[in-house]
């Protein structure tokens, strides 16, 4: 399903509204989005511009932003759906006979649909090309602002694709790109992402042919940059190692754009379980101008390069923490070509306080990712990653407690799993309380801890968005044991039973609910 067929879907549904009214990139899409992205369901809409002011593209926004939206995005009822499926493939039942061999052929067979397929003649997405930098090229598209202090328009929703210099491995993720002028954007990945390691692998390459250049760069924020005009030079855009080919594509099917959010670990390719997601191959086609491959089915393709000598100033950027990002020095894109569809679709999104489109990707995240995190930490129940704590700074999860100090157990092997090392505040309570109510959660947090004895204090990585540790994306972190106390614990005083009605009372109430006549 390719975004075009995803959008008849949200149309058929009553999930996409078409505004033609005469709007503008600058604020005003992202207050009308805001505005609508905190609308209760029924009414939070998919939006559609049609006429967008000194451009010829509709801008596509809030397309996967509520949990029906993201449920038919990734083609299923409900989120858990993908996770069943991950649980088969990761934990398959030993065959004991034949017939327990046959069986799973078709879980074998499905796994053999998930690589992508390169296409021959030519692709959706290039049926124009635009490859003459004085023609417009960044400048028709409709890329939007999306809050007052924002260092210019940024590209929100593009899958960057790169590939690593040395072992040729590809990534696909979702960074930000700040618009410079017609054929420039600022490369803003952190040192975490797998595109910085790839642009960072292609770094050493330059130390050691040019070890001056190199020794003048960094690849950490500053506010004020050094000079970096001594060491540009356009002609050395060609030598090896100085330059690293980048591709940007927006508007593609549902499951690539997810799979390009999706926390993978290094080196697995993100278009394998966009694969698996909709159970077919994605189809890729060759760039015009750079050695990648991107989504056949894209809408627009930016075709470019970072280069190891030019780092300019990106942001300030109004970010899904609610808070803006600080300025800082990122790598520049220097575009090469522009493909897409005729009549293309420019999709985007924008971030602030939730909830917001992105909270929904996250939300998919959660449910989708569980298995795997129970493969590693068993003892795990379930998972939240509320959209208060913006997919980083917390994680309540609900345990089955089988040993004294199990839950700090758990809080350690949290902030060893991947990009849970980010997390700020583990929250661990029992099995049988349900982590996606906030309500129940915070009754016995509040009501389950002695605050000295229950939170255990940590330090080690954050991420980089997070404005309140002390060094940049190195701070504290606490764990909280929400867990009922045992003896074997210390605990020796009496622990209460919680307050429940019998199940006989509960089925006789239920039974009699519409003679009560209360409505």
């Amino acid at each position: 399903m390719d975004l075009r067929e995803y959008l008849e879907i949200l149309e058929d549904n009553k999930e996409l509204v078409k505004i033609t009214t005469p709007v503008s990139c600058d604020l005003e899409i992202a207050e009308i989005t805001d505005r609508v992205s905190k609308l209760p369901d029924g009414k939070n809409k998919a939006l559609l511009f049609t006429n967008v002011k000194g451009y010829e593209m509709p801008v596509l926004i809030n397309a996967f932003g509520s949990y029906k939206r993201i449920c038919r995005a990734l083609e299923v009822q409900n989120l858990d759906e993908i996770a069943d499926r991950i649980v088969k493939l990761i934990k398959p039942k030993v065959p004991e006979s034949l017939m327990d061999k046959i069986a799973m052929l078709p879980t074998l067979m499905e796994v053999s649909k998930f690589p992508p397929k390169l296409i021959k003649g030519q692709a959706a997405c290039q049926e124009v090309v635009i490859k003459d930098r004085s023609q417009p090229m960044l400048d028709k598209l409709p890329i939007i602002k999306c809050w007052p202090e924002d260092g210019g328009p940024f590209i929100t929703l593009g899958v960057v694709i790169t590939k690593d210099p040395h072992s040729g491995h590809r990534n696909l993720g979702v960074y930000r790109l700040q618009k410079f002028d017609n054929i420039t954007t600022g490369m803003h990945w952190h040192k975490h992402h797998d595109g910085a390691r790839h642009f960072e692998n292609s770094r050493r390459d330059l130390q050691k042919k040019e070890p001056a250049v190199a020794a003048a760069m960094t690849s950490s924020h500053i506010d004020e940059p050094p000079n970096y005009g001594t060491f540009f030079d356009e002609s050395k855009f060609e030598k090896p190692g100085n330059r690293m080919e980048v591709a940007i594509a927006l508007g593609c099917e549902p499951s690539v754009t997810y799979s390009a959010t999706a926390p993978l670990p290094p080196d697995i390719d993100e278009l394998l379980l966009a694969g698996f997601i909709k159970s077919s191959p994605v189809k890729i086609t060759k760039c015009k101008t750079i050695d990648l491959e991107v989504p056949a089915n894209a809408e627009i393709i930016i075709e470019g390069y970072v280069d190891q000598e030019d780092l300019r100033t990106e942001g300030p950027f109004g970010d899904h923490t609610g808070f803006y990002s600080l300025a800082g020095l990122f790598p520049t894109l220097h575009v090469t070509a522009i493909t897409h569809r005729k009549n293309p679709i420019y999709q985007t999104t924008i971030v602030g306080k939730p909830p917001q489109e992105d909270c929904y990707l996250g939300k998919a995240t959660e449910r989708i990712f569980l298995p795997m995190v129970q493969l590693l930490v068993p003892e795990i129940v379930d998972m939240n990653l509320p959209w208060e704590g913006v997919f980083h700074n917390c994680v309540i999860v609900s345990i089955d407690k089988r040993f004294p100090g199990h839950a700090r157990k758990v809080m350690s092997a949290i902030w060893g799993l991947g990009q849970l090392m980010f997390t700020k505040f583990a929250i661990v309570v029992d099995k049988e309380v349900d982590v996606q109510n906030l309500s129940e959660v915070a009754l016995n947090v509040f009501g389950n801890t002695d605050p000295k004895r229950d939170m255990m204090f940590v330090e080690g990585p954050l991420d980089i968005l997070d404005h309140a540790s002390p060094i940049m994306g190195l701070g504290s972190k606490v764990g909280i044991d929400a867990t009922r106390k045992w003896e074997s614990e210390g605990f020796t005083r009496n622990w209460p039973k919680p307050i429940d009605m019998s199940s006989e009372i509960k089925d006789l109430v239920n039974a009699n609910w519409s003679k009560y006549g209360i409505s």
